[in-house]
């Protein structure tokens, strides 16, 4: 997939996939950036009962027209995760996006559970790219523990990621 033309200019020389490379090279890798890169603005607010969304925002959305919303009083690992997740809507369901406010559409059950699945999946890649594991593995990281703080993921997520899952 190549970079929308609503995207910063520098994004517009970038395939998506080059730009979250670009932020995996060190952990913990940033989200944020590869959020922002790709044309977003994220904000927190209190959305309970819901970790995140992602949303049409012409007034207040980045460059791409769209927001992420996390919830502000979730802890910081799972923030991470959740933006991941909601970046991963905005790079493999971008035509439910031009739908409408996929957030209605989430919250009215209208994605399914195999895109839900889908983000999960390109969240945990974002977050805790195979290759960025190895290194760290290398340079001494071998607990869950220690690659779960490295990471700033939990560690359940590292643990489900190397196939040994891990009850915080």
């Amino acid at each position: 997939m190549t970079a929308v033309a609503t995207m910063p200019q520098r994004a517009q020389q970038e395939t998506t996939g080059e730009i979250i490379k670009r932020f995996q090279q060190q952990a913990p890798v940033d989200v944020m950036g590869i959020a922002e890169s790709l044309g977003l603005r994220v904000w927190e607010d209190d959305i309970n009962p819901y970790s995140g969304k992602i949303t049409r925002d012409p007034i207040h959305g980045g460059p791409s027209g769209y927001s992420v919303i996390v919830n502000a009083i979730e802890p910081t690992n799972r923030k991470r995760f959740t933006i991941a997740h909601e970046v991963a809507h905005f790079i493999l369901h971008s035509d439910e996006l031009l739908k409408g406010d996929i957030a209605e559409t989430l919250y009215r059950g209208g994605l399914s559970d195999n895109m839900e699945a889908e983000a999960n999946q390109l969240a945990a890649d974002i977050l805790m790219p195979i290759p960025l594991i190895e290194k760290l593995i290398a340079q001494g990281f071998r607990s869950i523990e220690e690659l779960a703080d490295k990471l700033e993921v939990s560690k359940t997520a590292i643990g489900i990621r190397l196939g040994a899952p891990y009850a915080d």
